[in-house]
């Protein structure tokens, strides 16, 4: 199979990495940088002072005192006097203004605001810079000491008036969730008109900085890529020249291609639905009743799905064969649906990403639009999430909502649907659509996965060791000497929790005096909307905790907005941190921790983690002290364990986490999400060939090499292709109260068919079977015993009643026997899962539970069948091992068309898959089960357990079946497991590597007649198989069959002599 090297990836997200700014030039260079004039902060006499001009250092005049200085004169000695403190350090207790913290809080890096960057060319300059206000420390002063000894190679000048973020290249990182949580695309660049100006790239700050990390991580694999999404700003007023010069060179330099949306209908979609609606949604914040309106009708969902739409026009316009489309995030839920119905792209390799956390379908109902939502997203080949408790949520929802079979694996959708339920113009394009046709007919399977996402740890590691990062690190520790660090850097919004890290914070205080004024929380903060900001309600917090425990030298909170820190001083703050403490109510991946636990090397201090974030639901971060945000008492005690716990402890903490982060990483995830979507689409799209393509079963072709063959082997689906069973409610009522009828005893012309095979010692024939040993095939036993059968999908095997010995398994001369294939497996399960049964069979009329040996089958529809079902299921639904697999169609059905057998269909298909979801959850992971859904009942057994692993068992030369002829058919050593990944033919009945087949000139004809595709897959590796399917979806055997033609087929080749 090929790898993504080989194909160009369409990376869809709703901001692109680069954007292009109306304007002449960038932000100037410090070289270029044009001299403004600042005003200091006020100084205690009441006068002003400006600081020096850009390259210029201070006066060199009579030193002023400092301000301590000056407060030693009316105030006590403090003991951090002797520290060098910007002035801002140095406010008063007055309360903060209920608003976000501005740029004049006590930045860290304020006292060296004329440093921006190294310049190891210029001549070196004191380190001792004057502070805001131009005040340094008097020489004359025994009570002070000048700052330790720095890195000199720095030019000093003037803080930048534009903010570069991260020196360009990193802008991305620290900015990372902006691309979920900005306000709004800036307006400052607008124009009341249309301009053709000049124009410039740009580092587009809104991004979603771990994507682009993770595709930057690979480029050396991923060698054609093309990004698609929005500037980030207004562009209202770029007009169509502009437009065309932008298109062209993002384009050509930046393998990028802009989505022009108007800016009114961008923050309609923006602001409204996926802020006020997806937004609170996806973390749990359901609104109280006030606030609902947006929750539950929001008029902006047509905005929403007009940018949608607008993306899927710009794919669509630049897709080529062969590309993968890689859709992210929520803001593009409807795309993954409006490119599937698109004939251009209606066959191509989709993938869908949501990076943030997915709620319980409890919480997602809500949403008046949510069938819209997830019908979209299920037009991918892939819906990708950080967790699996993320992937099994949706998988839930999906199923409780729509009513999809939900799988382990993801989910089967019968056929498509329009995207957005809107009804009219919309569902009509999409039935017109001839691929849109072709999949009601046959159905189609998206895998659902979990792919964690990490950091780029070389580049982080590289960028830890660069002369600018270490160097902020020594002027940080020079300016926090004797004291501790918790740093944090969240939104200001009420879903990550930073008000909750603040009372806690307060709650430390208190509850731990000693350690007032020696301890500090700097708190980076991202940019959220207004109104979410003032939702989290983190202003007023900060004010009061500020209030009560500052003092002229010390604040305890100390908030930074992202603008203002560059890359190099926020890796520099992860270094020399004590603590980082993530407090999330909800959150998706927090790559913030991976990125301090790879800066925290060399001192290994310990993380304080909510356990509501995805990071913590991995074993690798189970090291990290684990908080409930909402428990402030609790995260105040962590704080505490934090702050004082022993080296040795921090060290061991950090090893495992250390371990995770550097498995864990970005190229890993775009490595396998990219792999596992291209072999999801490899795989549907093998199963979704077209029956019209298989060509009918040519016996003209097939009886030449079965008359020639020396052995061959017949594998054969006994319900549905010999016997098609009566499933009316009638024959069920009988089986169950008389333990006969007309649904246990099979024809009479199948026995006779079976038994004029097995009469040729040439043959070997297998039955395949649902059924329980007890009963139906225990009489068949009795009947042929020359005739193997394979019980309960699997569980059991009957060998063939050979005389003599075979391989050591002495078959008897008239009777084979029976072997359990899962005697060593835990059945506890079966009590749990036949309660939870009988519970939703008192809820659902005319459904009962048969329980069998190893297995359990709930049949929860027992009524008339649909006229557009594809068959009576029965027992066929536990043969089926493959999600794709389809019942049998050949039963007689008696249909209606009546609403209240609809009414009643429909409930009883709900209940089937809250059932189905209940087994799951609590057993399905903790025994090992795997639920098969069918038409009119679903099967529950073991996981490991499927008529493949039957089937590898009887090929396999030391199988516990093994058969005769398996032996010349031969697989690989170990491979009998389900999965045939061996097959092959040696001499003897070796196996013959793995993966591989082989030929010899004497061959065994192997003939599979069924519907499970799974087995006719593997068994197509075979040289001389012959695959025929039975069902009338797509498959990938040689040929098809009508299930009713079987009998004929068989009764043929048993006169072939």
């Amino acid at each position: 199979m090929s790898t993504f090297r080989n194909h160009r990836v369409i990376i869809a997200s709703l901001f692109l990495p680069t954007t292009a700014v109306l304007g002449d030039s960038g932000p100037p260079t410090p070289d270029h940088h044009t001299p403004d004039v600042q005003q200091s902060a006020p100084q205690p006499n009441g006068t002003n002072q400006k600081q020096p001009a850009y390259g210029q250092r201070a006066p060199n005049n009579t030193p002023l005192r400092s301000i301590v200085d000056d407060l030693k004169v009316q105030a006590p000695p403090d003991p951090l006097t002797d520290r060098v403190v910007s002035l801002r350090f140095l406010q008063s207790r007055a309360i903060t203004p209920l608003a976000s913290p501005k740029s004049d809080s006590p930045n860290p890096f304020a006292k060296f605001v004329n440093i921006a960057s190294p310049r190891p060319d210029a001549s070196p300059r004191s380190a001792s810079t004057p502070t805001f206000g131009s005040n340094t420390l008097s020489d004359s002063d025994p009570n002070t000491s000048p700052p330790p000894s720095l890195d000199r190679s720095f030019t000093l000048f003037r803080q930048r008036k534009f903010q570069t973020a991260h020196d360009a290249q990193h802008s991305a990182r620290l900015q990372r969730k902006q691309s979920r949580s900005t306000s709004r695309r800036p307006t400052s660049l607008a124009r009341s008109v249309d301009s053709d100006g000049a124009w410039h790239v740009a580092p587009n700050s809104h991004c979603n900085g771990g994507l682009k990390n993770a595709i930057e991580s690979v480029k050396d694999r991923l060698t054609q890529k093309l990004w698609v999404g929005t500037l980030g700003s207004s562009t209202d007023g770029f007009g169509p020249e502009t437009r065309r010069s932008v298109d062209k060179k993002m384009r050509e330099t930046c393998d990028s291609v802009p989505v022009w949306i108007p800016d009114g209908e961008f923050e309609s979609c923006y602001d409204e639905f996926c802020h006020q609606v997806l937004w609170p949604c996806l973390h749990y914040a359901v609104p109280d009743a006030p606030k609902t309106k947006f929750f539950y009708e929001s008029a902006s969902f047509k905005q929403y799905r007009a940018v949608n739409q607008r993306f899927a026009d710009v794919i669509v316009e630049n897709y080529r064969d062969g590309d993968i489309i890689w859709v992210n995030d929520y803001h593009l839920m409807l795309l993954p649906a409006l490119l599937r119905a698109h004939p251009k792209t209606a066959q191509a390799p989709i993938g869908f990403f949501l990076h943030v956390a997915f709620p319980s379908s409890e919480i997602f109902r809500c949403i008046s639009v949510r069938e819209s939502l997830l019908k979209g997203i299920l037009g991918a080949d892939l819906v990708g999430f950080q967790t699996a408790n993320y992937a099994r949520h949706f998988r839930q929802t999906v199923s409780r909502i729509l009513a999809y079979e939900a799988l382990p694996k993801g989910i089967q959708v019968e056929g498509p649907v329009p995207p957005v339920s809107t009804g009219g113009e919309h569902e009509i394009e999409w039935a017109e659509i001839p691929e849109a046709k072709k999949d009601k007919e046959k159905g189609r399977f998206v895998d659902v996965g979990v792919f964690p996402m990490g950091i780029d740890v070389n580049a982080i590691r590289d960028k830890k060791r660069q002369p600018e990062v270490q160097y902020w690190v020594q002027l940080l520790r020079q300016r926090y000497g004797g004291m501790k660090l918790i740093v944090g850097r969240d939104k200001l919004d009420e879903i990550q929790g930073v008000r909750h890290k603040i009372e806690a914070f307060e709650q430390f205080l208190k509850a731990y005096p000693e350690f007032q004024g020696k301890v500090v929380l700097i708190q980076v903060a991202l940019q959220t909307t207004e109104s979410n900001e003032l939702a989290g309600g983190v202003s007023d917090v900060v004010a009061r905790v500020n209030a009560a425990f500052s003092t002229l030298t010390y604040q305890p909170v100390v908030f930074l907005h992202v603008q203002e820190v560059t890359f190099s001083q926020y890796l520099a703050l992860l270094t020399v941190a004590d603590a980082f403490a993530v407090t999330s109510l909800r959150e998706g991946m927090a790559l913030r921790t991976h990125e301090y636990v790879e800066c925290q090397e060399e001192t290994k201090r310990p993380l304080i983690l909510s356990e509501f974030t995805g990071t913590y639901s991995y074993s690798g971060f189970r090291s990290c002290i684990a908080i409930n945000p909402y428990d402030t008492r609790g995260t105040a005690k962590a704080i505490h364990q934090a702050l004082t716990m022993s080296d040795d402890e921090a060290s061991s903490r950090w090893q495992d986490l250390h371990s995770h982060v550097v498995t864990q990483t970005a190229q890993a995830f775009a490595t396998y999400f990219l792999t596992r979507c291209l072999r999801a689409y490899t795989e549907h799209t093998s199963l979704s060939t077209d029956p019209l393509l298989v060509p009918p079963l040519d016996l003209g072709r097939v009886i030449p090499k079965y008359r020639h063959s020396a052995s061959r082997l017949f594998f054969v689906d006994f319900e549905g292709c010999l016997w098609v069973r009566d499933m009316s409610k009638t024959a069920m009522t009988e089986m169950m109260q008389n333990g006969r009828g007309p649904m246990l005893e099979p024809s009479e012309d199948a026995v006779k068919v079976l038994e004029r095979l097995a009469e040729d010692p040439k043959n070997e024939v297998w039955v395949l079977s649902g059924l329980p040993v007890r009963g139906t095939l225990e009489r068949l036993a009795e009947r042929l015993p020359g005739v193997g059968i394979v019980a309960e999908n699997g569980c059991f095997i009957k060998t063939r009643g050979v005389s003599g010995k075979v391989n050591g398994y002495a078959n008897g001369a008239s009777k084979g026997k029976w072997i359990n294939m899962v005697a060593n497996l835990d059945f506890a399960w079966k009590g749990p899962c036949v309660e939870i049964l009988h519970y939703f069979t008192e809820r659902t009329p005319g459904s009962f539970v048969e329980e069998r040996d190893a297995s359990i089958i709930w049949r929860f529809w027992t009524g008339l069948q649909d006229s557009t079902a594809s068959g009576a299921n029965g027992d066929t639904c536990d043969c089926n091992s493959s999600p794709t697999s389809s019942p049998n169609p050949s039963a007689t059905l008696t249909t209606t068309s009546s609403p209240a057998h609809y009414s009643q269909r429909s409930w009883a298909s709900r209940q089937a898959a809250e059932a189905q979801n209940h087994i799951f959850d609590s057993l399905g992971e903790r025994y090992g089960l795997r639920i098969i859904p069918g038409q009119n009942s679903f099967l529950v057994l073991p996981n490991n357990i499927s008529r493949s692993t039957a089937v590898g068992a009887i090929l396999h030369p030391g199988g516990p079946a093994c058969s005769p002829r398996g032996g010349s058919a031969g697989i690989g050593e170990g491979e009998y497991d389900g999965y045939l990944g061996a097959i092959g033919r040696g001499p003897g009945g070796a196996g013959v590597g793995v993966g591989r087949v082989t030929s010899t000139d004497e061959a065994a004809f192997v003939l599979a007649i069924g519907g499970d595709e799974k087995l006719l897959r593997r068994l197509n590796e075979l040289d001389n198989a012959e695959t025929v399917s039975t069902s009338r979806k797509g498959t990938d055997a040689k040929w098809k069959l009508d299930p009713r033609e079987v009998l004929g087929v068989l009764e043929t080749l048993a006169g072939v002599r």
